[in-house]
């Protein structure tokens, strides 16, 4: 058991193991119809826990705690932590836009939910979520990201730009703190309320 828990690799096998034990002890194998987009929608919770999780981290754990640790121990925060998480948290970003897309035109509501349901009505809470998700995603890729590498020296900055690009990522890091509530929101209600 120690081989597993001790190494990452082994547990997330484990663990995608076990879920195809669980599917075949509650299906038997049967892949039914739409059994294709179940896997997409089981990548995207998969990877929207990621990004969002990672999120949260940032927003409620390590910006808060900055201030607390010294300064002789922030590098281990800047130069290991940071740019690891930040990894995980882009492309966590990147995963849950693309399965959430493909899911959406295997489901059939892509487009309806893309105009926010004037096409037919049925996919305007799904597609307020989606594009609260979709400014969250360009969010992470075009604004956070940009201004973590300057502000971690990732890429070359002076101390100012460095400051300024600490400020801009943390706010637009709040900013999708902000929109993920409501997102997760229209997730959940469209399942449950629409």
């Amino acid at each position: 058991m120690a081989a597993i828990l001790t190494n990452l690799r082994n547990a997330i096998i484990t663990g995608f193991i076990l879920a195809i034990v669980v599917f075949y002890v509650l299906t038997g194998g049967d892949t039914a119809d739409g059994f294709g987009a179940f896997l997409w929608r089981w990548a995207h919770v998969i990877s929207g826990v990621m990004w969002i999780g990672i999120l949260w981290y940032f927003n409620f754990v390590q910006i808060p705690n900055m201030a607390k640790i010294p300064d002789d121990q922030k590098p281990a925060i800047s130069k290991v932590i940071a740019p690891s998480a930040l990894f995980w948290f882009r492309w966590g970003a990147m995963s849950t836009i693309i399965t959430g897309l493909i899911l959406a035109m295997l489901s059939g509501y892509l487009l309806d939910a893309l105009a926010l349901g004037t096409r037919d009505g049925s996919g305007r809470v799904i597609g307020i979520g989606m594009w609260l998700g979709i400014i969250m995603w360009f969010n992470v890729w075009f604004i956070i990201w940009p201004n973590q590498k300057r502000a971690l020296g990732i890429v070359e900055a002076t101390p100012e730009v460095k400051a300024a690009s600490a400020r801009t990522a943390m706010l637009f890091s709040r900013t999708n703190t902000v929109l993920s509530i409501p997102m997760l929101f229209c997730m959940v209600a469209q399942q449950n309320l629409a």
